[in-house]
């Protein structure tokens, strides 16, 4: 019987190699026409440590981590005590070990899967030139099913530059991976992929985030580097200067958001990207671009805090930061990408966003979307006509300009440095419509109400949340938790039990009406994060009644949020 879709973990030490096999096997099954997504697992030190690839592939789009592991490949064991916890098996699974590489943990021995004795190092030591990691990806590639000629395609491809003796070295080790598993018992034969696969894209969560700033106009980064969210600046870097763009990196994160100010401020659309320690400095000059009313647009891919936290690992819990974070009443925009590929399309809107509506947007989207790499359809890009509104040379003539005039929409014209008659005050103290400066009762509250009458007014029309499917019972979650949340649903609705998904994109300014438009007729609802205080459950209740019967699942990182614990908990509603 084939498989719709079929996982593995390559696990070892650092340098094992087991990352660099991960993505030639995902790159060998795009070849051969198959989606696929690998996350990855590390510690937090520089160099050395634990390491591990999960990848999962599959004839239909992957947007989440499997319920567990079909294949366990273990180059070695060192340190994968750290994150065995991350390693699902089930007694359909088959793990293959290298006895001389050390002792398997006590939780994989007594997990219920296959055990297979791989003899990587001997075997690699047969081979001229050979490492073990390219038999762990030969081994695989055959029990999936995968064609042989797509690997060593990929392999040739990736090793070019080494030479015709360290391609034939890992030809021959993935030759003798294949024959190994060949003479096994089990397999996990994929169905045959679908047509369609030479348009597709690999591509990593922080990289489409980048694609999607740039198809939105930001021509303009200054960034600090921060794990996980360093990749984003690596992809913009280049390609911004490709298009006439610049990125400069920073001495420290609060330069940075006030270098993207200034820049703002010059009328070009900027950015940065940065995690959450990054986020918690920028918070006092996220005011300032409130209330100078200055587009800038911040890309904070979380990671497991307080603090320095977990840097490697994903977790949803800047949450309350990015919308409770700055001081005084500051109305702002924040944005959360749903899927890797969506990333992309998110980072374009919250561009958009910006530069529409005057304001600092903070675009969230977390370690398991922003290092995971996926092969996927190409991202959407809309068309969003996006062109800030400047002044007329009518307004600028006669004198009457005002920087901040109390206009309907809130929204007021914004003059470039070098306009005549446009000059104006634009800094962090309250004031006049004209941007003198005022502690004026009057003047306050009529610039409170303008910023956040700008975006209690706006239409943020259908982008704000993915809606999808029907029936009584619903899922209302965000971010990366929405790929294992959309597959419980579909799973559930194929069996004969509908269940609606609700994943938001926009988190600020909150949306009641709407989301009570999307949950009509809906009894029964499961709020789905990766949090360890339920911060996503706490603001929804803040801001919006939710109907019928809710309950709240939700854990702090690293562990991900895997489709069967989902379809258990609606179960039980």
């Amino acid at each position: 019987m084939t498989l719709q879709s079929v996982s593995v973990a390559l696990v070892g030490s650092g340098g094992a190699g087991v990352m660099t096999a991960g993505q030639m096997l995902l790159e060998a099954a795009a070849k051969a026409g198959y989606y696929g997504l690998m996350t990855r697992s590390s510690g937090p030190q520089i160099r050395g440590g634990e390491a591990a690839a999960y990848v999962r592939i599959g004839s239909q789009p992957i947007s989440g981590p499997s319920d567990s592991f079909d294949v366990l490949v273990a180059v070695d064991w060192q340190n994968v005590n750290r994150f065995v916890a991350e390693l699902p098996l089930t007694k359909n699974s088959v793990v293959l070990t290298d006895p001389e590489q050390g002792d398997m943990p006590e939780a994989i021995a007594k997990s219920g899967a296959a055990i297979v004795d791989f003899p990587m190092k001997k075997m690699a030591e047969e081979i001229k030139g050979g490492r073990a990691n390219m038999l762990a990806l030969g081994v695989v590639g055959q029990l999936f099913n995968l064609p042989l000629d797509s690997i060593e395609a990929v392999v040739g491809d990736s090793l070019k530059h080494k030479g015709a003796d360290a391609i034939k070295s890992s030809s021959d080790g993935i030759g003798a991976g294949a024959a190994f598993a060949k003479a096994m018992s089990v397999s996990y034969p994929l169905e045959t992929a679908k047509p369609g696969f030479a348009a597709r894209w690999n591509i990593s969560g922080n990289e489409a985030a980048g694609y999607g700033v740039v198809q939105g106009g930001a021509r303009f980064c200054a960034a600090y580097p921060i794990t996980p969210g360093t990749e984003v600046l690596e992809w913009l870097a280049p390609n911004l200067a490709k298009i006439g763009g610049t990125l400069v990196q920073a001495e420290d994160e609060l330069a940075s958001i006030n270098m993207i100010i200034g820049a703002s401020f010059g009328g070009v659309p900027s950015v940065t990207a940065t995690s959450g320690p990054g986020l918690a400095l920028m918070t006092e000059s996220l005011g300032l671009a409130v209330a100078s009313e200055t587009p800038i647009v911040v890309i904070d891919v979380m990671r497991g805090g307080p603090s320095t936290g977990i840097p490697t690992k994903s977790e949803q819990s800047d949450l309350n930061i990015a919308c409770y974070g700055l001081h005084g009443d500051a109305p702002h925009i924040v944005t959360a990408a749903n899927g890797i590929d969506d990333c992309s399309l998110t980072g374009q809107w919250s561009m958009h966003l910006a530069e529409s509506l005057q304001a600092p947007v903070i675009m969230l989207s977390d370690q398991a979307l922003g290092q995971s790499r996926a092969v996927t359809d190409p991202p959407k890009a809309i068309d969003f006509k996006t062109k800030r509104l400047v002044p007329s040379a009518e307004a600028l003539a006669n004198g009457g300009y005002k920087r901040y005039a109390d206009t309907p929409s809130g929204i007021s014209p914004m003059a470039a440095p070098g306009m005549a008659g446009g000059e104006y005050t634009a800094d962090g103290l309250e004031h006049a419509e004209s941007g003198t400066p005022s502690s004026s009762d009057t003047d306050h509250a009529k610039q409170l109400n303008k910023r956040q009458r700008k975006l209690a007014q706006f239409d943020f029309g259908q982008l704000w949340a993915d809606v999808e499917g029907e029936g009584t019972i619903a899922i209302v979650t965000w971010g990366s938790a929405t790929g294992p949340a959309r597959e419980a649903a579909k799973r559930l609705s194929a069996a004969g039990k509908k269940v609606k998904l609700v994943s938001l994109r926009l988190l600020l300014p909150a949306q009641p009406e709407k989301l009570a438009q999307a949950l009509n007729g809906v009894t029964k609802i499961l709020v789905v994060e990766q949090s360890h205080d339920a911060q996503f459950h706490k603001f929804l209740r803040a801001h919006y009644d939710l109907p019928g019967t809710v309950k709240a699942f939700h854990r702090p990182g690293p562990l991900p949020v895997r489709p069967k614990e989902i379809e258990t908990l609606l179960g039980q509603l």
